[in-house]
């Protein structure tokens, strides 16, 4: 007995809906199924990004900056950055992150420096503002960022996803599909979407160790 020395197993749109559906107990019948699960499965990737992080959406990108310009406004695509450095002859200087609040008060918001601070103005197209504002037009900032998943446009398309979240993206698809055309299996599929999710959620993650060291040059033994 051989194996199939295969490792390239791979599905389309189409695959994914037509699994969705038989979990459901129906099948595929007409465009509009085809049109109505593909809405539902780019609607749950929306929902994906509101679960937290997705290892393979983080995308290393730059951004030029020009002297004396403290606001750049960057692509759609981007949900949030993660971590950010200005690069300067090539060397890199960590930044660090601001809230809203912090950023607001800053009372002078000219200051010319090496940026040293960051506030990303999540609108829908997000505004990176950095401060002090840059004093030449020759540093770039270069920042990990998580991006959107790219969406389900045609049946014949592959997803933007890991293999080992197959399983998931097809439970998942399966109850959306059920909220819609199959009420008596919500409860069973959304279960066993949660199941999926959380097993392929843990296993995307960062596994560099983790130290904490308390602090305790304020402790006195009494």
């Amino acid at each position: 007995m051989t194996t199939s020395s295969s490792t390239n197993f791979e599905l389309d749109v189409a695959d994914y809906i037509e699994e969705a559906f038989e979990r459901c107990g129906l099948e595929v019948r007409t465009g509009y199924d085809l049109q109505t699960a593909r809405r539902s499965l780019n609607i749950m990737l929306a929902e994906w990004a509101n679960r937290g992080l997705n290892q393979w959406t983080i995308e290393q990108k730059t951004q030029s900056l020009t002297a004396n310009d403290s606001d750049y406004s960057l692509g759609t695509d981007i949900i949030d950055i993660l971590s950010a450095v200005v690069r300067r002859s090539g060397t890199d200087f960590s930044m660090s992150r601001i809230s809203r609040d912090n950023y607001l008060a800053i009372p002078t918001k000219t200051t010319t420096g090496r940026p040293t601070q960051f506030f990303l103005d999540r609108q829908i197209t997000p505004n990176l503002k950095i401060w002090p504002a840059p004093e030449n037009s020759t540093d770039t900032i270069v920042y990990d960022a998580l991006t959107r998943i790219q969406d389900a446009n045609s049946a014949v398309n592959t997803m933007e996803i890991p293999f080992r979240f197959y399983p998931c993206l097809t439970a998942g698809l399966a109850y959306y599909i059920a909220m819609k055309k199959a009420p008596d299996r919500i409860q069973l599929l959304k279960s066993v979407y949660e199941e999926e999710f959380e097993r392929a959620i843990g296993e995307d993650r960062d596994r560099s160790s983790f130290n904490v060291t308390p602090q305790l040059s304020f402790y006195r033994v009494g």
